[in-house]
C-alpha cells in the first residue's frame, strides 16, 4: 500500500517512519512537525502527533507545581462542618482513615491508592522522565518509568474523588453549616495542574526525546 505522498510503499519503510492511529488503526507515514503543529488521522480525525514548544520546561514547571500542591491538597481541610453544635473538619487523609475505622478496609485501601499513592507516583515518574531527557545516561531509566506512568494513568482518579466531594457538599448544604477549606482549592489546583501537564507533555515528543532525537527536545 503506497503512502499518500506517492513515494515508497509503506511496507518498505522502517518502523520508525510509520505511525498507526490509536482509534481506527490506519497505518501511515510519520510526519516531521514544526513547533506547535499537530498531525491528525485523515480517516477519523484523531490527534496522532503534536509538537509543543518548550515542552520540557513547561512540563517541569507544571509537575513541580502539582508536587507543591500535593501535600496541602491531601492534608489541609477540604470542608468544615457544623451540625447541631458539633464541629468537624475533613481532609482526603481523614476520609481514608474514617473508612478504615468504619470496617471498610478494602475501600479505604482503594481510595488511598487511587486518590493519594498513584497520583503521587505518576507525578514522580513524570518528573524523573523529564529530567532523564537531559541526561543521556538516564534515558533507559526514563523509558522504563514512562512505561510505568502509562500503566498507571487509568488508576489515578482525582476527578472521581472531586466529584464525590462536590456531591457531598451539595447534599450537606441544607443539613448543616458548611465552610469550604483551603484544602479544596489546593485539590482543584492539583487536578488542573495534572490535566494541563497531560496536555503539555506530548507522548510522541517525549518518546522521541528519550530516543535522542534532537528536534523533539523542548
Amino acid at each position: 500500500m503506497p503512502d499518500s505522498s506517492g513515494s515508497r510503499p509503506l511496507s518498505e519503510l522502517p518502523l520508525e517512519e510509520l505511525t498507526a492511529c490509536h482509534e481506527c488503526d490506519l497505518l501511515m507515514r510519520r510526519l516531521a512537525l514544526a513547533e506547535e503543529q499537530k498531525a491528525c488521522c485523515p480517516r477519523c480525525g484523531y490527534e496522532l502527533q503534536v509538537h509543543r514548544s518548550n515542552m520540557v520546561r513547561r512540563s517541569l514547571a507544571l509537575v513541580l507545581t502539582a508536587l507543591l500542591l500535593y501535600i496541602p491538597a491531601n492534608f489541609l481541610p477540604i470542608m468544615r462542618l457544623n451540625m447541631l453544635g458539633q464541629a468537624s473538619q475533613d481532609t482526603v487523609w481523614s476520609g481514608v482513615v474514617g473508612l478504615y475505622r468504619s470496617g471498610m478496609e478494602p475501600i479505604a485501601v482503594l481510595v488511598l491508592l487511587c486518590s493519594m499513592v498513584i497520583p503521587l507516583v505518576k507525578l514522580l515518574c513524570q518528573l524523573a522522565v523529564l529530567l532523564s531527557i537531559r541526561q543521556a545516561a538516564a534515558r533507559d531509566l526514563g523509558i522504563l518509568l514512562y512505561r510505568l506512568y502509562h500503566g498507571l494513568r487509568s488508576w489515578g482518579m482525582l476527578e472521581v474523588y472531586l466529584m464525590g466531594i462536590l456531591v457531598s457538599i451539595v447534599k450537606l448544604l441544607d443539613m448543616a453549616e458548611l465552610h469550604l477549606g483551603v484544602g479544596l482549592a489546593c485539590f482543584v489546583g492539583l487536578l488542573l495542574a495534572q490535566v494541563w501537564l497531560e496536555v503539555t507533555m506530548s507522548s510522541h515528543q517525549v518518546w522521541d526525546a528519550l530516543e535522542d532525537k534532537p528536534d523533539a527536545r523542548d
